[in-house]
C-alpha cells in the first residue's frame, strides 16, 4: 500500500475515534483479523476499522459518521455465516460494524410468551434465559453457541427445528433497525395479529444487512418441552428415509421437531473430528435418520415414540435403531450430526452447498446429482445430508487430500455447476437457509429473473440510495 493510502486510512480511523469514542472503535489493524475472515477461514480481508457500538443510538451515530466520511458498512453478528455476507471485500472503503456489545436481554414476558433481546445476544444465551422461565425458543442451529440473534434474523436462519417452529422469520414478532441515514425504525411489537398494511419488519429479515442494521428483536416463545425423545434409526436409503418421514409426519403430527438424514460417511467424518465418539449402532447401514419429538403437558411423548417405532419396525421401514435413554445420550447422538461438519472442514477447502427442492422430489434429486458428480469427479467424496423433512439437503464435495488449492478450486467450480443445473431442473433453490451473501450473488442474479431483480434493486435504491449498507451482498446496484 502506498504512503498516501496509509495516511488516508490513518486519518479515517482517527476521525472515527474522535466521533464515536475509543471504546467503540478498533482502529489497530492487528485487532481486525477475527472480524475480517469467514467462518471457515477460507477468506481473510481487512477493513478501515471495526466499530463496536453498545446501544441503538450508538449504532445510529456510527452510521451517520460513516456516511459523512464516505465509508460503507458491513454489519456483522457472530460471523458464523457461510456465504461471505459479513466479510468485507473493499478494505480501504469499508468498516465492519459488530453488534457484539449489544447483548442485553431487555425483557422476558412469560404471560405474553415473548422476549425482547438485543441483536448481539448469542442465541444460546437467549435459549438458556427463556428456559429458566419455563419457555422455549424454537430457533436452534449448530453454531448457536457463537451466532447472534441479529445475524439469525438478518439471514433468516433455519436450523434443526424448522419442521415444527419454522425459519427465523416465523419466530420474529417485531424488530428495531437503524436505517442507512441513521434514523431508527422502531417495530418492536409483540403483537401476534397486526394488519396495519405492509409488514415493514419483513424488509430486514433475510436482507443480510443490505437495508439497515437490526439492533433488537422481539421473539415468539413456546412452553418449554418437558419430554423429549431422540432416536437414531437405520434405513435402506434416502428414499426409505423420506417414506419414514411421511409416516412420522402423520403419526407424530406437530410434535416432531427434527428429522435429519445422514449417510454412512457422516460417522466417519464425525470421528475424524471427535475420535472418542462411540458408535451408537453395531453395524453400518446405508442411511440414518436422527429424529426428535417433544412435548409438554398431558401428552405422553415416550409412548408416542414407542408406538411409532413399533409400527415402523413391523412394516420393515427401519432396519435398526436406538432411542436415547437420557439427555446425555441424546446429546451424544446429536454430536454425530454436528461433528461431521467439523470433520469435513478438516479435509480442507471443499464445496459446501445448501439447497432445497420440493420434498416429493428430494430423493430423486440427490440420486441424480450424486451420479453426475461420481461420473465427473470419481476421486472426490460426495456427502449428502441435512434437514430433509423440509426439503433442505447439503450436497458437499470433498476433493482428494493430495489435491492442490488450484485443483480444489477447479473441482469446486465444476461440481457447483453440476449441482446448480440439477437444482434448476428440479425447481429448487440454491440457498435453502444460509442466504446469498457475496459468495452466491452471481448464481442468484443469473436465476432471479428481470422482474424479481428489478424489484430488489428498486427497494435497495429507495432505502439505501448511497449504497453504503453491505455493498455487493445479495445483489449489485449501479
Amino acid at each position: 500500500m502506498n504512503p498516501e493510502a496509509v495516511a488516508d486510512l490513518a486519518s479515517l480511523r482517527e476521525k472515527l475515534v474522535q466521533r464515536l469514542g475509543a471504546a467503540a472503535v478498533l482502529a489497530d489493524p492487528a485487532e481486525h483479523a477475527r472480524y475480517c475472515r469467514d467462518w471457515h477461514g477460507d477468506v481473510q480481508t481487512g477493513a478501515v476499522a471495526v466499530l463496536r457500538p453498545d446501544s441503538t443510538e450508538a449504532v445510529a451515530q456510527a452510521v451517520r459518521a460513516c456516511g459523512e466520511l464516505g465509508l460503507s458498512i458491513i454489519p456483522q453478528g457472530g460471523n458464523t455465516g457461510l456465504v461471505l455476507g459479513g466479510t468485507p471485500d473493499a478494505p480501504g472503503r469499508q468498516v465492519v460494524l459488530t453488534l457484539e456489545r449489544m447483548n442485553r436481554i431487555r425483557r422476558i414476558d412469560p404471560d405474553d410468551f415473548s422476549t425482547v433481546v438485543e441483536a448481539g445476544c448469542v442465541l444460546q444465551q437467549v435459549q438458556q434465559a427463556v428456559r429458566e422461565q419455563g419457555l422455549f425458543l424454537g430457533l436452534s442451529l449448530g453454531a448457536e453457541g457463537s451466532c447472534q440473534v441479529g445475524g439469525n434474523v438478518s439471514t433468516n436462519a433455519g436450523g434443526i427445528n424448522v419442521l415444527r417452529y419454522g425459519m427465523a422469520r416465523e419466530q420474529v414478532l417485531g424488530l428495531e433497525a437503524v436505517l442507512p441515514d441513521g434514523s431508527v425504525f422502531d417495530g418492536l411489537s409483540t403483537l401476534r395479529k397486526d394488519n396495519r398494511g405492509i409488514d415493514l419488519k419483513q424488509l430486514f429479515i433475510g436482507a443480510e444487512g443490505t437495508l439497515g442494521i437490526v439492533t433488537a428483536v422481539s421473539l415468539k416463545l413456546s412452553p418449554a418441552p418437558e419430554q423429549v425423545e431422540t432416536a437414531l434409526l437405520a434405513v435402506d436409503s434416502l428414499h426409505a428415509a423420506l417414506a419414514l418421514y411421511r409416516q412420522a409426519r402423520r403419526d407424530c403430527c406437530d410434535l416432531m421437531s427434527a428429522f435429519e438424514y445422514m449417510p454412512p460417511a457422516a460417522f466417519m467424518l464425525a470421528r475424524e473430528a471427535m475420535p472418542d465418539l462411540p458408535l451408537p449402532l453395531a453395524q453400518e447401514h446405508p442411511g440414518y435418520v436422527l429424529m426428535e419429538i417433544s412435548g409438554s403437558g398431558l401428552v405422553d411423548v415416550g409412548a408416542l415414540m414407542q408406538a411409532f417405532l413399533e409400527k415402523a419396525l413391523e412394516a420393515g421401514a427401519v432396519r435398526d435403531g436406538v432411542v436415547a435413554a437420557s439427555h446425555a445420550q441424546a446429546r451424544g447422538l446429536w454430536l454425530f450430526r454436528e461433528a461431521m461438519n467439523e470433520g469435513q472442514a478438516r479435509r480442507g477447502l471443499h464445496l459446501r452447498t445448501d439447497v432445497s427442492v420440493p420434498l416429493s422430489r428430494l430423493a430423486d434429486f440427490v440420486d441424480q446429482v450424486q451420479a453426475r458428480l461420481a461420473q465427473a469427479h470419481p476421486d472426490c467424496l460426495t456427502v449428502s445430508y441435512g434437514h430433509v423433512g423440509d426439503g433442505n439437503v447439503h450436497v458437499n464435495v470433498l476433493p482428494p487430500a493430495a489435491a492442490s488449492t488450484a485443483q480444489r478450486m477447479d473441482i469446486i467450480h465444476d461440481a457447483k455447476e453440476i449441482i446448480n443445473a440439477a437444482i434448476d431442473a428440479f425447481g429448487g433453490s440454491i440457498s435453502a437457509e444460509h442466504g446469498i451473501g457475496r459468495l452466491k450473488r452471481p448464481d442468484f442474479e443469473r436465476r432471479a429473473g428481470p422482474v424479481r431483480l428489478g424489484l430488489l434493486q428498486a427497494l435497495k435504491r429507495a432505502v439505501d440510495p448511497q449504497g453504503r449498507m453491505n455493498p455487493g451482498c445479495q445483489i449489485m446496484v449501479e
